[in-house]
């Protein structure tokens, strides 16, 4: 029978990617950054997942304000990295697990869910960034498949908190009820506090920053219980992405273990977090 193996949490911001483009991994300045993900991919190659199912945004590159579709679920065989104006990153196509697509899709729509379904699409810094921070780099191939979950937080009405925690939920009932043996990790990515625009723009809260850190282990269902307007005020209009960790936590059972914790902000004018959660 498939399995979850754990979930992980982490920020997607895009100048991590272009960090690790540029060589600049040791610098001082990344540096306490990168080091913090050691233990996390440590984790990552003693569990050996087989489906990765990322839960991120993409950044209006290959979607756009012509067609916003709440939650999407990636079908497709093979995933590229998109050109968000500078060029595709030099990494290689990430495989998709389609099979399981679309039996996730199915159990979405049996849940009451309306996922669109996405048969051809590139993905941008939303999925590289973490699947880079957990496995590194590859020279030819990610020793994982993927099933992407596209969220909208961007444009207006984005979903509830609930929402996504219940999404999670049923995330959980098509890995369980799915045929396979698979070893599967779910990821949830954003955030957290940053705003890039408006009279808030620059703005951080590292204090909530480290509380959600916290209280997406100890406590999800009064995270999932905010508002999305809390969400905004709390962690900025930005920063309100980190609504999609509660997709990774509602896969997982009520009470968890932590393995591994870490913050760092700035990075990027973002406070960034990464968590490694198992089943207690």
């Amino acid at each position: 029978m498939a399995r979850i193996v754990g979930g992980l949490g982490t920020s997607h911001v895009p100048s991590i990617g272009a960090a690790l483009d540029k060589g600049l991994r040791d610098t001082p300045e990344w540096k306490p950054f990168f080091d913090g993900y050691v233990p996390a991919r440590e984790w990552v190659r003693e569990q050996r997942p087989d489906v990765a199912v990322v839960v991120f945004n993409d950044h209006f590159n290959a979607l756009f304000l012509d067609r916003v579709p709440t939650f999407a679920v990636g079908c497709a065989a093979e995933y590229h990295p998109v050109d968000e104006g500078w060029g595709p990153r030099a990494i290689p196509p990430f495989p998709g697990a389609s099979r399981f697509a679309w039996h996730l899709a199915d159990t979405l729509v049996e849940n009451r869910f309306d996922p669109e379904i996405i048969q051809e699409i590139k993905v941008d810094h939303g999925l590289q960034v973490p699947m880079e921070l957990f496995w590194g780099r590859p020279a030819d191939a990610w020793p994982v498949k993927v099933v992407p979950i596209f969220v909208n937080v961007l444009q207006y009405p984005i979903p509830l908190p609930a929402r996504l925690y219940e999404l999670g939920k049923t995330l959980r009932r098509a890995i369980e009820s799915y045929d396979g043996d698979e070893r599967f990790v779910v990821l949830g990515t954003g955030g957290l506090s940053h705003q890039l625009q408006g009279a808030r723009a620059g703005f951080l809260n590292r204090e909530a920053d480290q509380r959600f850190l916290v209280d997406i282990a100890e406590d999800p269902d009064r995270l999932a219980g905010w508002s999305r307007e809390q969400y905004v005020e709390t962690f900025g209009g930005e920063g309100a992405e980190v609504v999609m960790w509660l997709v990774m936590r509602g896969a997982l059972n009520r009470e968890v273990v932590v393995r591994h914790r870490h913050y760092f902000a700035p990075a990027s004018m973002t406070g960034a977090g990464m968590i490694v959660l198992e089943d207690a």
